[in-house]
């Protein structure tokens, strides 16, 4: 459907298996080959590479064709009808060369920048990568583990289609199917880029581009609106964003009688929100000074709104590949932030609460995590004392190791100043990446706390008393480490040939591929393999444990160390 050509003139395959109409045997997450028949088999998914002009005009579809009919997409038929006349007319995009991933400027019939196309077998890892970031399959570990190779575009559409009533003024993004020659297919497995351009279809991200004058990296802050980077902070909070860096908010000036100095911020680069598990988000904003005033009250009333069901319902909908366990990380969030707000806390008090901190060495989980540690727990508690004890449907797994061999290397935490956070400069921005071990299966076995918690049920203390009385989450950790990821003094994987130095997984050849180019965090919460009876249950107790979490954090003293973070401002 997708694509737009018949069933007949095309082939599914599976590894080397042509598919016919059984896919029984195979999983909901494994990338297929779609191929039209006569054509010469492509390196990506699901690009098509036609051999021929006669083929080429089988399709009937125009160059660019929007996937999904929310009205939101409205806003861009009238761009798209732009470029498509700017493409007919010999108007050729132009390649972004800063990033890690492929990306093209589509312009209008005047030659100016109107779109920004990023195809999704483009991105960092994935086959078609243009700028030598290749390695990995589609649907494998991409940046971030929890984010697989070839997903992070229909993110992008996702974060458009949340900030409902351009509140955070999301540039309009939509999914499309793309043809042109500009788009790059690497050659086989040595990444080589062919001499002769074929005409390309590709599944792509295209968001409408914002003329901007620069980036937050090169601005002071203090002249940018409250209002804004609380809405901006708002949206990041819902889908959980682990890349909001400087670089990819853009700053407008606004310029007229009486508006003298006074900008606009423009967020983009949504690509790694909603990552399938709980890891430590970035959040740029976190020490600005405006992220510590309080919500004004059409701030709190937009919050108070919002909905995370029927936000699904409507992800569902539009976005029929995104994955359940994505889901229950923005309806967690939500819940989280809403509570929040409505408990009096500011941005600032939300962000610190999710992200994670480092003390000597150690990556600890936030507050957010510990709370979810406590419902978990829970939830154990209570198979324990039934005797009807369930697997969690198969359908919100998310093995994402299952192609990795790295991911059933046992995870240590960070023992060394090697191990702290690094900042890897790319383009005009950064991209923050923190320590980052392989996704696990990590077993939420807490002897040391399960033999606290029964002194402290003897002594009459209730499981909210019991959280208030974690004495840091320093213990938890401690706690975390020692019972369940594994020996620190564990340095080799069990695969031959691999060998963890300074943070990273090496060959034997000493250089770093593809798939080890950046360093992984380790995951505190799992979600997705809750079944739906116990993320219900998980639901009820997480919204019980929260007021006493952000009690403690309400009870902070002024005077304690502020959470040390990396970024381009100064911290408040």
């Amino acid at each position: 459907v997708a694509l737009n050509f018949p069933t007949e003139q095309s082939s599914l395959t599976f590894g080397d298996v042509e598919l016919k109409n059984d896919l029984s045997a195979v999983r909901n997450d494994s990338p297929l080959l779609l191929t039209r028949n006569y054509l010469h088999r492509s390196s990506s998914t699901p690009c098509l590479s036609p051999t021929g002009r006669d083929l080429q005009q089988r399709d009937r579809s125009g160059p660019i064709e929007i996937l999904g009919h929310s009205d939101s997409f409205n806003v861009l038929k009238i761009l798209v009808k732009d470029v498509v006349k700017a493409i007919k007319m010999g108007v050729d995009p132009l390649p972004v060369h800063s990033g890690l991933g492929g990306a093209y400027y589509f312009r209008n019939p005047r030659g100016e920048s109107v779109a920004i196309v990023k195809p999704t077998d483009e991105e960092p890892f994935a086959p078609n990568n243009p700028k030598g970031f290749v390695g990995k399959a589609l649907g494998q570990p991409g940046l971030k583990l929890s984010v697989r190779v070839g997903e992070t575009g229909f993110r992008e559409v996702v974060a458009y289609l949340l900030d409902y009533g351009h509140f955070a003024n999301v540039p309009p993004t939509a999914l499309v199917k793309i043809t042109h020659s500009v788009f790059n297919v690497n050659d086989g497995v040595n990444a080589h880029k062919p001499l002769k351009k074929n005409l390309v279809s590709k599944i792509a991200s295209f968001q409408q581009f914002i003329p901007h004058d620069f980036d937050a990296s090169d601005h002071g802050t203090s002249s940018f609106p409250v209002s804004a980077v609380h809405r901006i902070g708002i949206l990041d909070i819902r889908i959980f964003n682990t890349d909001r860096h400087a670089g990819n908010l853009l700053v407008r000036k606004l310029d007229g009688i009486g508006r003298f100095g006074q900008v606009e911020l423009i967020p983009i680069d949504h690509g790694l929100c909603l990552p399938e598990t709980l890891e430590d988000p970035y959040f740029e904003w976190i020490h600005w000074p405006q992220a510590s005033i309080p919500f004004s009250e059409d701030e709190l009333e937009y919050i108070e709104k919002l909905d995370p069901i029927k936000d699904c319902e409507m992800l569902r909908r539009e976005l029929p590949m995104i994955r359940e366990a994505c889901l229950r990380v923005l309806v967690l969030c939500t819940i989280f932030l809403k509570e929040a707000a409505a408990f009096g806390l500011c941005l600032a008090e939300i962000g610190q609460m999710m992200s994670r901190e480092f003390r000597a060495g150690e990556e600890e989980p936030s507050e957010l995590e510990v709370v979810c540690l406590e419902a978990r727990r829970l939830i154990a508690e209570r198979e324990l004392s039934s005797p009807k004890s369930e697997v969690g449907d198969a359908e919100f797994q998310f093995e994402i190791d299952c192609e990795e061999p790295e991911s059933e290397f046992i995870p240590k935490m960070a023992t060394d100043d090697s191990m702290t956070r690094a900042s890897f400069q790319f383009g005009n921005g950064f991209v923050n990446n923190h320590h980052r071990l392989p996704l696990s299966k990590l077993e939420e076995c807490f002897e040391e706390d399960e033999e606290s918690e029964l002194e402290a049920e003897q002594n009459g203390f209730s499981p909210f008393e019991a959280l208030e009385r974690i004495p840091s989450i320093s213990k938890l950790s401690m706690s975390l480490r020692d019972t369940c990821l594994g020996d620190k003094s564990q340095k080799y994987s069990k695969f031959s040939g691999t060998k963890q130095e300074n943070g990273y997984l090496t060959s034997s050849s000493g250089h770093r591929s593809a798939n080890e180019q950046l360093p992984a965090s380790v995951s505190f919460v799992k979600l997705a393999d809750l079944n739906e009876e116990e993320w219900n249950f998980f639901l009820e107790k997480f919204q019980e444990l929260l007021k006493p979490a952000f009690s403690k954090r309400k009870s902070v003293t002024v005077g304690q160390k502020q959470m040390q973070r990396l970024g381009t401002s100064c911290q408040f």
